[in-house]
């Protein structure tokens, strides 16, 4: 990556649209109501062959806050996420607001900016109307960080001048190059609200990379921090707890709706998910669901048994756990299970070891001629059911293709092909080859069919 602008401001001035607009994607929460973003958003952009790094902050805000502002609570937390990004980026992006005008909170950002030493540009949003400026552009010189861009983030009038002066100010390419790496491994840590999945991303981070709170629901956006462990490079997606559905529609709130989309959506992108179980509560319905999920998917999957020192054990403890997990889990028996503690980084090194065995698995592409030498096999152990005097015929295997591994198995009659044979065969691929901890997909169809 080729530096690292932050994108900062006051609540609601459109810090999120305007990453939005720059990465091409709509990665950060986009609403009305000021606060929605909570934590720091990273997201790659590029410009003129020019890539970088963006990152989406929440609002900076001074001074005393109305009793019933909702998300008082976290103003000083998301001033603390905005610092961060301050002090590593490379180019800051100072975002205003025309349409309210100068502020006192616009100065105290800009005075903290000031102080940073870092390059600032100062982009003045909402400037919708092409033509002239209006007058209340020019106050926004008294902030004296030179001279302000016109920006609508909505409609993308002014980034281009904008980003063509972000990357004039970007060190260059060579001085700010990651260290190589071999693998980029897509880690998602999904589960139901507060059962510590910030605090894993942030255990493994290193840093308070996720605000994390005793209140459920405060990670709203899909966060995505790199990380780098023994020469290999890792992106690990932070996502809202996914709750039922009932308990949204209760709440009355558009953005936990948009927050579960996006969760469910950085579940599709990722390579593996980290499903979260909270050891003090056991498993629960919610648990069901999200793995549902994942399992539907076809995604590799490891279930993480959070909280696991704060439960009073012996001997007999963890295999006692283990063994309704696996009941409870029944669907899906080839996801591992490890128990541990995000607090005190507790068998983390073996997360990420069954995090790579079950991408790899899920990654495994085998030769046709070793399938059907099984299938072969696995036939003459054990015949292919019959109906009525009419045998099933398997007369081809091949793999179709992966992320699951998906199968391909030719017959003379689908119905003929129960399900418990399609079972079996699953499970001598899986002995056979080694696929234990992935989910396996089997297609039937009749000879002859395209």
């Amino acid at each position: 990556m080729s530096g690292i602008v932050a994108i900062v401001g006051r609540p609601n001035v459109g810090k999120s649209t305007l990453f939005n607009k720059i990465t091409g994607r709509r990665t950060a929460i986009v609403d009305d109501t000021p606060g929605v973003t909570r934590d720091r958003i990273y997201g790659t952009a590029d410009w003129n062959g020019r890539e970088f790094t963006l990152i989406d902050t929440g609002g900076i805000e001074y001074g005393q806050q109305d009793e019933a502002c909702a998300y008082k609570d976290f103003l000083p937390k998301m001033r603390a996420q905005a610092q961060v990004a301050i002090d590593s980026a490379d180019v800051i992006i100072l975002v205003t607001d025309i349409r309210s005008g100068l502020t006192a909170s616009d100065s105290d950002v800009a005075s903290l900016l000031l102080k940073s030493g870092k390059p600032v540009l100062l982009c003045v949003n909402k400037c919708d109307n092409l033509g002239d400026n209006s007058p209340e552009f020019y106050e926004f010189y008294n902030l004296g960080l030179g001279e302000p861009f016109a920006v609508s983030s909505v409609h993308g009038h002014g980034t281009g001048d904008l980003l063509d002066e972000v990357i004039k100010m970007l060190p260059p390419a060579e001085e700010n190059q990651l260290s190589t790496v071999n693998c980029q491994l897509s880690i998602a840590i999904v589960g139901k609200p507060n059962s510590g999945k910030s605090s894993l991303v942030n255990k493994i981070a290193g840093e308070e990379r996720a605000i994390v709170s005793d209140i459920a629901g405060t990670t709203r956006d899909a966060l995505d921090t790199t990380i780098e462990r023994d020469g290999e490079k890792f992106t690990i997606i932070d996502t809202a707890g996914l709750r039922r559905k009932s308990k949204v529609r209760k709440a009355g709130e558009d953005v936990e709706h948009y927050s579960i989309v996006r969760a469910l959506g950085a579940v599709d992108r990722c390579d593996v998910a980290v499903i979260m179980i909270d050891a003090t509560e056991g498993f629960t319905e919610q648990d069901s669901k999200i793995a549902g999920y994942a399992h539907e998917k076809g995604k590799a999957c490891v279930i993480a048994v959070n909280k696991w020192d704060l439960i009073e054990k012996d001997d007999k403890t963890m295999g006692e756990f283990r063994k309704k997990l696996e009941i409870d889990f029944s669907f899906m028996s080839y996801a591992p299970i490890v128990f541990i503690s995000a607090l005190t980084g507790q068998r983390i090194d073996k997360l990420f070891e069954l995090c790579k065995v079950t991408f790899e698995q899920n990654t495994t592409r085998i030769g046709t001629g070793k399938l059907n030498d099984l299938l072969g096999y696995a036939t003459s152990r054990v015949q292919p059911p019959s109906d009525r005097g009419k045998r099933c015929k398997l007369y081809y295997i091949t793999q179709a293709d992966t992320k699951p591994p998906t199968f391909v198995i030719f017959c003379n009659k689908i119905d003929l092909f129960h399900f418990s044979y399609q079972r079996y065969i699953e499970n001598q691929i899986r002995e056979a080859f080694g696929l234990d901890k992935t989910p396996i997909k089997i297609i039937a169809r009749e000879r002859g069919e395209s």
